[in-house]
């Protein structure tokens, strides 16, 4: 199944606690992971997390202030959020399409304001913020649970094909063959679902494959790997490579 990459941490930076978990089962097709990042002590400088994109859509909660949670989800091209010398989050990751809300309402840079819109944000936040890493996923299920009966969160069949045949897909062409779509319908029911049109789409996740396999079984050549790679993470393969634990 698809698996996204943690987004980019310099190998310098120390003392932040990293920690990620899987869903229950019944939620696996939904959820990609739980997530939380939050410094032990405070750090010298401001630590930049370099967010790359991968058309997931998250749920980001501000533990040091249970008002601050929002939907975010980046386009197709990276971003530099700059979380401070001390800070704690935590979070849902949800699979490409999956995320039924409107996704102009959602965030594509740092979430910094309170929420104020329908869903139970503040409510978990706050049963978050008391508890360890280990004790929150189970409040984070009960939410995704709540979101799956408010119909904010659904099975995406469409997406869910092309993602489990990133191996035999190349072009727009093979995403419409594999879902059985017309390039029109495909067109039609990616942007509704994901908010990219299906080229930029598959840019994004052949950008993120690429960083689990050889690019070769993504990308023509080295040279439009290498120029795909830096347009969307604003780095040269080496350079990324070097600077990042990936």
């Amino acid at each position: 199944m698809y698996d996204p990459i943690q987004d980019g941490m310099e190998k310098s930076t120390e003392r932040l606690i990293n920690n990620q978990a899987q869903p229950p089962n019944e939620l696996s097709d939904l959820v990609h992971s739980y997530w939380e990042l939050r410094t032990e002590a405070p750090l010298e400088k401001d630590f930049l997390l370099h967010a790359v994109p991968d058309a997931c859509v998250n749920i980001l909660f501000n533990q040091q202030d249970t008002r601050i949670a929002g939907v975010t989800a980046l386009r197709t091209t990276y971003e530099v959020l700059n979380l401070g010398k001390s800070f704690h989050y935590a979070g849902i990751q949800f699979f490409p399409g999956v995320w039924q809300g409107d996704l102009k309402d959602t965030s594509d840079s740092f979430v910094g304001a309170p929420y104020c819109g329908d869903l139970p944000l503040i409510e978990t936040s706050e049963a978050l913020a008391i508890e360890g890493f280990h004790a929150k996923l189970p409040i984070l299920s009960a939410l995704v649970s709540q979101l799956i009966e408010r119909n904010y969160v659904a099975h995406n069949p469409i997406i869910q094909a092309i993602l489990l045949n990133l191996d035999v897909i190349h072009n727009v062409a093979d995403m419409a063959e594999v879902t059985h779509l017309s390039t029109r319908q495909l067109q039609r029911n990616i942007k509704k679902t994901t908010g990219f049109s299906p080229h930029d789409f598959l840019k994004v996740v052949r950008l993120q494959q690429s960083f689990k396999q050889h690019y070769l079984d993504s990308y023509t050549d080295q040279s439009h790997f290498i120029h795909s790679f830096k347009k969307i993470t604003g780095y040269t393969p080496a350079e990324y490579y070097r600077k990042y634990d990936v």
